[in-house]
C-alpha cells in the first residue's frame, strides 16, 4: 500500500547548515520532523571533476502534496548551487505516525 507520504533526503556541507535547514523546514510546517546523521562521505561528479566531501544527511518526513513547498524552503536556505533534494515514497507505516505527519504539515504554506 503506497501512502501519500514521503521521506526527503537532503545533504548539507556542515552540521550547522544541516541544523538550520532542519529547523527551518519544521518551523515552516513543510516537514513534520527531521533527523540529521553524519558526517557521511559523498563522492560525486561536479563541474567535470570527481569530488569527495564530508556532508551531513537530513531525513525529513512530509506529504507528497507538501514536497514542492519543502523543496522551495530548502533551496532558499541551502548554500549549494544544486542541492540534493530527493523524495522517497513511504510504502507503509504505523497509521498513527502517518496521521501525525499529515497533521503537522497541514499548516499554512510558506509565505502565506
Amino acid at each position: 500500500m503506497t501512502t501519500s507520504h514521503v521521506e526527503v533526503h537532503v545533504t548539507a556541507g556542515s552540521r550547522k547548515e544541516a541544523e538550520k535547514i532542519a529547523r527551518t523546514v519544521v518551523e515552516s510546517r513543510v516537514a513534520a520532523g527531521a533527523q540529521i546523521t553524519g558526517p557521511i562521505v559523498s563522492t560525486y561528479w561536479w563541474k567535470d571533476e570527481v569530488q569527495r566531501e564530508e556532508e551531513y544527511l537530513i531525513l525529513m518526513k512530509t506529504t507528497r502534496s507538501r514536497f514542492g513547498d519543502l523543496a522551495a524552503v530548502v533551496r532558499a536556505a541551502h548554500s549549494y548551487e544544486v542541492p540534493e533534494i530527493v523524495a522517497v515514497p513511504i510504502e507503509d507505516g504505523l497509521g498513527d505516525y502517518l496521521d501525525w505527519i499529515t497533521r503537522e504539515t497541514a499548516g499554512p504554506r510558506p509565505g502565506a
